[in-house]
């Protein structure tokens, strides 16, 4: 009897001490994984540790606490809130903050001493009056996109600052050295964290935009490149071996919040890098938008693959040498394209490609004329002009990319690039004399 009431004790202890015991080995394998994703994660969680440890410094000594008092508080907070991951986010936050609270107190301070003059009967009035305005005009100045943008946070620390010096400065008649600790304290935050930010392994999210739309059109020259044989050579039962490898442009379909993120945070950071004052990063954003409407163009496609009904082999192979070759030279020029941008030099091998998808396109639209389709299914030609016309239409995009490119390559200063060992010039049969005519390959 003993020895059951003790295994059914530890069978129901067992239960919930499992499951907590899971709970945590669940947590830590996530840690783990997101540390492994970008170690620079681990490192930016110690130098907000460092920051706030410095900052609290202001509590420890008396000579210091004896300066601000509580008001020290404030430099904690600011870091805590003002220390993003990058450089650009950090800075923007902390100009915003400083800026809000300077404006926002010496309105405050204003609006006290208007008060003050009115007499003692008015005063409430003049304050209560003054914050509603005041918040109301506020309020409504973050409606505007281009402000919200990039000063939304500014302006809601603004309306904090003026409220908290208006509202207090009725009960407190040092309103004047409260503003004065505040900004201070607000300061040596900001100040930390930006110094910190920058000098200790910095984040910059200039150079994280720059790598990641190179990423994303070098993702849909990878599917465009395998398209063709995934599509035209496998059998209708045969298993895709490489679909992970290909499904990599869907990274590129939900970018866009995170290219506007990063946008917004380069325009505050200094010159760093390869990157000047000033770079136009306006124009990724551009070449984002391109490279997310090619890529869902290139998701329809891949429905194609993955479609229950599928034309047959024959069908496909009549239109196989045309659409085969756009897929495969938009690939190769998207793929020339995101390495031009990742070495930042103007790359001469795009064009040629593009020429022969153009070429290819033109080629199609001719086979397409003709009466080919005769005594076919008008299910299987359905099937076969949405691949054509899904094609026809990322060649367009293709285009259109490489020339936002070659804008971005202008407005950047790209070098032109240097040939290597890997390129090779076969001369041609009809030479001038004193001349050499070659056609550049890329192997």
């Amino acid at each position: 009897m003993a020895s059951g009431n003790q295994e059914n004790v530890k069978g129901v202890l067992k239960g919930p001490f499992e499951k907590i015991g899971n709970m945590v080995v669940g947590a830590a394998r996530n840690a783990k994984k997101l540390g492994e994703q970008d170690p620079r994660r681990i490192v930016h969680s110690f130098k907000v540790a460092l920051t706030i440890t410095l900052v609290s410094l202001i509590y420890y000594f008396d000579f210091l606490y004896d300066g601000f008092g509580v008001s020290a508080m404030w430099a904690v907070m600011t870091v805590v809130v003002v220390f993003e991951f990058s450089v650009g986010a950090t800075i923007g936050k902390g100009v915003n903050r400083g800026a809000a609270t300077f404006l926002g107190g010496a309105l405050g301070v204003g609006a006290h001493r208007l008060a003050v003059l009115t007499g003692e009967k008015a005063e409430p009035v003049i304050l209560g009056l003054s914050v509603f305005l005041i918040s109301a005009a506020a309020t409504f100045v973050r409606f505007f996109p281009r402000l919200k943008k990039r000063y939304d946070y500014g302006v809601l620390i603004f309306i904090l600052t003026f409220n908290l010096i208006t509202v207090s400065a009725y009960r407190d008649e040092e309103v004047l050295e409260m503003a004065h600790r505040r900004l201070s304290t607000v300061m040596i935050g900001g100040s930390a964290s930006v110094l910190i930010c920058i000098f200790i392994c910095p984040v910059w999210a200039g150079a994280d935009l720059h790598n990641l739309i190179a990423a994303n059109i070098e993702n849909l020259g990878i599917f465009l490149e395998g398209f063709g044989r995934e599509y035209f050579e496998m059998a209708n039962d045969k298993k895709r071996e490489n679909k992970a490898s290909l499904d990599g442009y869907k990274t590129v379909l939900n970018s866009k919040s995170t290219e506007e993120t990063l946008s917004n945070s380069a325009r505050w950071e200094p010159r760093h890098g390869k990157f000047r004052y000033r770079h136009p990063w306006d124009q990724y954003l551009k070449i984002g938008n391109e490279t997310r409407a090619c890529a869902y163009r290139i998701d329809a496609l891949n429905s194609c693959l993955n479609s229950e009904t599928q034309t047959t082999m024959e069908i496909r192979r009549k239109i196989q040498e045309p659409c085969m070759q756009m897929s495969l030279e938009c690939g190769h020029a998207l793929k020339e394209l995101a390495k031009g941008i990742k070495t930042m030099t103007r790359s001469s091998f795009a064009g040629p490609h593009i020429e022969n998808a153009k070429i290819a396109a033109k080629n199609l639209e001719s086979l397409l004329q003709t009466g080919l389709w005769s005594g076919t299914d008008l299910l299987d030609i359905i099937q076969t002009a949405t691949v054509t016309s899904l094609l026809t239409e990322i060649v367009s995009y293709t285009i259109k990319i490489s020339d936002s490119v070659q804008e971005l390559a202008s407005l950047s200063k790209f070098k032109n690039h240097a040939e290597t060992r890997q390129e090779r010039a076969i001369v041609c049969p009809d030479i001038v004399e004193g001349s050499h005519a070659f056609d550049i390959v890329v192997e």
